[in-house]
């Protein structure tokens, strides 16, 4: 086995650093696999650069750069310029620009072009091309430099070969490169071929080797679950006495669940559906089921906003049928958070819903038959299973909002039966969804003016926290003081992930309220907000979102019976004018997997970590399936030599690393 020794221009100090980063082995530092590539190769002519596009572009700097120093801040400007048109660049921060950019020097650069307030391009720190290539782009690490990152990869490569993971037998049944050349070519592509071949061997070993694991995990589930009986009289006593009838997508699944929990096998099973379907009152159906069979049913959410809205439908909808609920999060009172405890181990308490809290150390239960968790995609697997280790063989039933496309749900859940809630409740209208172009911010304004004057309210959603110098977005915090200069009377409220979380819950609340009539936020609304008068979404920079995203943010209004708009600002792409005419949830993550590739959909702690192989594949959507069903053949040949081997580096590949699959 290879170690740092073996490895060229690795001494004592560099080492440390790698270890710092998390890079124990050579093997370990060559798995860490690009996020991304710049393909330097081709150039658009400035005449044909549109806002939004990273591309490469050549030109004559004509004149020559200039730095401006602003106080302590410092940026340098220059003009390209090359027969076809021109485009200013600036380079932030970058004081030593000025030297490589004399005039009528020819310079290839690489970068994203956005589009200034007054309408002209601007090329946003474009990074100068010495070398046309293909060039791999990194997640950053604070103490490895992408140069010194590329440097110490080719070394690691060099210094000698690793082990290839997968049997002869699987590479010859899918023609797979060899582990060597995939890795090199993954770092170092000397062609867009060798780059495929390379993507397609990487993403097949890992996503193999993780279905693998995740198969067994379903054969290691107890032969005997929790059995809860459930007559079809109770089903329709439940749907009787909801306020409202249900689709038939709903009673589809409650039914499909009422099976699965009646068996002598304990459910796992996934209930995923769009935005407003109705997915709280089948987990209320299933919780109800539980209880009235003599079982406790406890149901997690990821805030304590999205807990305390979850209990205040419970106790609405299920006390009137007799049974009894309590909340338990971590910012109760120290008295009301014993008293909570007590009602779920003595069993008072036939519904517990709550946070993190209800999987913390010393919270029991007497007789838990079904476990619930909401919001399945800001969980990992091993956090959705702890709620349920709190019995012996409960039921499971974990739900999400944000629709999965298909292909990618057989991997992310493997573990997991599916149930799909792909029908929207009678009289849900769509909220009118507009692209809003920089030029028309003003009438926009006017409009969410006067939709506030009515009485309604509204988020406006922002990519950024504050001001930044290097990427060219509106920040939560300028456009809530602009929106304070130009609503006065309004009552706005700012929202962000660096609040405290007792500053974040309260301002979510004043809002559910109605003591607020605009919320200024980021994504921290994206999920799990239900207030019924809100009828105005508006997202800046709509054009920095994902398409699945930029659904569940509309999602947040249209929840109540006035009409509701979404206002995409942005300059009109294809992509968003797509989700201006689309509705369906789960056509639209279709296509924002077709366009980001589904490595992209994960957050950021998975890239690099747990699906380094899934962002290589460029949108194969295919080789899931193929993968997914060769997981599935291999558990089924459990004497079988391949068997043996590929079970046993799957474990040693994601046996620590389940904790952090979850969506992004």
């Amino acid at each position: 086995m290879l170690t740092w020794d073996d490895v060229k221009g690795v001494g004592p100090a560099r080492r440390a650093a790698l270890e710092q980063a998390g890079f124990f082995t050579p093997e370990q530092l060559a798995q860490r696999l690009p996020v991304g590539y710049r393909d330097t190769r081709n150039v658009t002519p400035l005449a044909e650069l549109r806002a939004g596009m990273e591309t490469a572009f050549e030109g004559i700097v004509s004149p020559q750069a200039r730095l401006v120093r602003l106080g302590r801040q410092s940026y340098v400007t220059a003009r390209i310029e090359d027969g076809s048109g021109s485009l200013k660049c600036t380079w932030f921060s970058a004081p030593w620009m000025v030297k490589s950019l004399p005039t009528g020097r020819r310079v290839r650069l690489y970068g994203r072009v956005s589009r200034q307030k007054n309408g002209a391009l601007l090329g946003v720190n474009p990074m100068l091309v010495d070398e046309p290539g293909i060039q791999p782009v990194y997640r950053p690490i604070d103490t490895l430099p992408p140069k010194t990152m590329r440097r110490l990869i080719a070394a690691a490569l060099d210094a000698g070969r690793f082990d290839d993971a997968l049997p002869e037998t699987f590479r010859s049944r899918y023609a797979l490169c060899p582990r060597q050349f995939a890795l090199r070519q993954a770092h170092f592509p000397e062609s867009m071929e060798a780059l495929n071949q390379a993507r397609r061997r990487l993403a097949f070993e890992e996503l193999t080797l993780f279905q693998t694991h995740l198969q067994g995990l379903r054969l290691r589930r107890d032969a005997r679950g929790c059995v809860i009986p459930a007559a079809a009289d109770e089903i329709r006593a439940f749907w009787r006495a909801m306020p409202f009838s249900p689709t038939g997508a709903q009673a589809r699944v409650l039914d499909e669940l009422a099976a699965d929990m009646a068996s002598d096998r304990p459910m796992a099973r996934l209930v995923q559906g769009d935005v407003g379907c109705g997915k709280t009152a089948i987990a209320l159906g299933a919780l109800y089921l539980a209880a009235r069979a003599g079982f406790q049913g406890a149901m997690m959410a990821p805030t304590e906003v999205l807990a305390a809205q979850h209990f205040r439908t419970a106790t609405r909808l299920l006390e009137p049928l007799g049974i009894s609920c309590a909340l338990l999060t971590g910012k109760l009172p120290a008295a009301a958070r014993r008293r909570a405890r007590e009602m779920a181990a003595t069993g008072e308490a036939q519904v517990v819903i709550g946070t993190h809290a209800l999987i913390a150390q010393g919270v029991t239960y007497k007789n838990l038959g079904l476990a619930v968790t909401d919001e399945q995609h800001r969980f990992g697997v091993r956090q959705r299973t702890q709620l349920g280790q709190k019995a012996e063989s409960p039921n499971v039933l974990v739900m999400s909002a944000t629709p999965i496309p298909r292909t990618l749900s057989l991997i992310l859940y493997g573990d997991l039966d599916l149930s799909i809630l792909d029908e929207l409740p009678p009289g849900r209208a769509p909220v009118n969804t507009r692209v809003v172009p920089q030029e028309k911010r003003a009438d926009m304004y006017g409009f969410v003016l006067k939709m506030v004057r009515e009485g309604r309210q509204g988020y406006i959603v922002c990519p950024l926290v504050d001001k930044s110098e290097a990427v060219e977005a509106r920040s939560a915090e300028d456009v809530y003081s602009e929106l304070v200069a130009r609503m006065p009377g309004a009552r706005l409220t700012l929202l962000h992930g660096r609040m405290k979380a007792a500053e974040k819950d309260a301002a979510l609340e004043a809002f559910r309220r109605g003591e607020t009539q605009l919320l200024v936020s980021t994504t921290v609304v994206e999920v799990g907000v239900n207030v019924p008068n809100a009828c105005v979404m508006v997202v800046e920079n709509a054009e920095r979102f994902g398409l699945a995203q930029l659904h569940q943010l509309r999602g947040r209004v249209g929840r109540g019976s006035h009409e509701s708009w979404c206002f995409l600002v942005a300059e009109p792409s294809e992509r968003l004018r797509l989700l201006a005419r689309t509705h369906d949830g789960f056509k639209i993550a279709e296509k924002d997997m077709e366009i980001r590739g589904p490595g992209e959909m994960f957050g950021e702690r998975q890239s690099g970590m747990l699906f380094a192989g899934l962002s290589m594949l460029a949108g194969d959507t295919q080789l899931l399936k193929i993968t997914h069903d060769e997981a599935r053949a291999l558990i089924k040949r459990p004497q079988s030599e391949e068997t043996a081997q590929v079970v046993a580096l799957a474990r040693r590949a994601f046996k620590e690393r389940l904790e952090t699959v979850a969506l992004n």
